[in-house]
């Protein structure tokens, strides 16, 4: 590739993906650049030029990886099932599982152009916007868990048993995993968890990271066009869903990031959790919710975990102290807090 070749096409072959494209599918599309989106996505993520418009390509990795990681093919299945039904996803348009074309598989969908709001307060809007964009994003929670799983071929998409039981289970080995130091609070989590399960009533496709930063909005509308950033999806209790899209109320507001504890709702013109949750009630045909207690001390709890391996990883050499310094700052106030939500919800 020409030095020229590679500021047009960041890492991608230009050259290859163009003809894979005009081959697989008999698009005469002439590929004009690639732009590598910034950002820390475990899938590199492209904006492509074509001079029949954009589209964005999806890649995994370069080199070795796990065999169940990074997987793209996945996410295209996913929203390739889903575009048909309400909920908001771009419209998928390839699939390449041959490592050979770019160096990794790879799948293109369309470029969906709008807003992405990267702080819940929604600072730059009027209240009257903030209410309709967060109805929106419940209206939007409620059609994916309206979705039959079977009746769009997902049927075997996720594991079968109770949700929480696997996730306790796979969160506590990889904490056990990466554990460098014995935190009271964390020892206290992983007893608790097993023997106060949520009883699970509802199976659905679940996202996995629902939050407004995982959204593209209208440019002029309070319309979601399209959710992203599927990796976590899985089918499972959709209560997941919403008690981590609830979770935002109960943590304090920063200057980036969707919490929105401690600000004046009903002045900014933004739904309170009560709201919310009468709202996805109300759409999703439940009388109420459960206790949410448990399910954000669980939420802190994955959290936890996260970090943890993120320590282990700066302590073995695999990322810098300044990592390995942040991630031991916040283990044990995140332990903390965690703890405090279970002992709300009767620990």
């Amino acid at each position: 590739m020409t030095a020229n070749e590679s500021e047009r096409f960041a890492d991608l072959d230009g050259a290859a993906l163009q003809a894979w494209l005009r081959q697989e599918l008999g698009n005469t599309a002439t590929i004009e650049s690639a732009e590598k989106f910034p950002g820390g996505q475990s899938n590199p993520t492209y904006r492509v030029e074509t001079d029949q418009g954009a589209m964005v390509l999806r890649r995994k990795p370069f080199g070795k990886l796990l065999p169940s990681a990074h997987a793209v093919e996945r996410e295209h299945r996913l929203i390739s099932a889903l575009h048909p039904t309400p909920v908001p996803v771009a419209k998928p348009i390839a699939l390449c599982e041959d490592a050979e074309v770019i160096g990794a598989p790879f799948y293109l969908m369309e470029m969906v152009e709008g807003r992405t709001f990267w702080n819940g307060a929604l600072p730059d809007c009027e209240p009257q916007e903030r209410s309709a964009l967060y109805d929106a994003m419940i209206v939007a929670l409620a059609q994916l868990h309206a979705v039959e799983p079977e009746e769009v071929g997902l049927g075997d998409y996720g594991a079968p048993g109770n949700y929480f039981a696997r996730q306790v289970g796979r969160w506590t080995k990889q904490y056990r995993a990466a554990q460098t130091d014995d935190v009271p609070e964390v020892e206290r989590l992983i007893e608790w968890f097993p023997a106060t399960l949520p009883q699970q009533d509802r199976v659905s496709i679940i996202h996995g990271d629902f939050r407004i930063d995982n959204m593209i909005y209208a440019p002029d509308r309070p319309e979601i066009l399209a959710l992203i950033d599927w990796e976590l999806s899985t089918l499972g209790d959709p209560l997941a869903d919403f008690a981590y899209l609830a979770m935002n109320w109960a943590m304090p507001n920063g200057e980036r990031g969707a919490q929105l504890g401690g600000l004046d709702l009903p002045a900014l013109g933004i739904p309170t959790l009560e709201e919310m949750t009468e709202r996805y009630c109300t759409l999703t045909g439940r009388t109420t919710v459960p206790d949410l207690n448990w399910y954000f001390a669980f939420n802190l709890f994955r959290l936890v975990g996260i970090i943890q391996g993120i320590k282990k990883r700066a302590l073995d050499g695999n990322a810098s102290n300044a990592n390995a310094e942040a991630a031991a700052s916040r283990i044990v106030p995140l332990s903390q807090q965690a703890w405090g939500f279970a002992q709300r919800a009767g620990a």
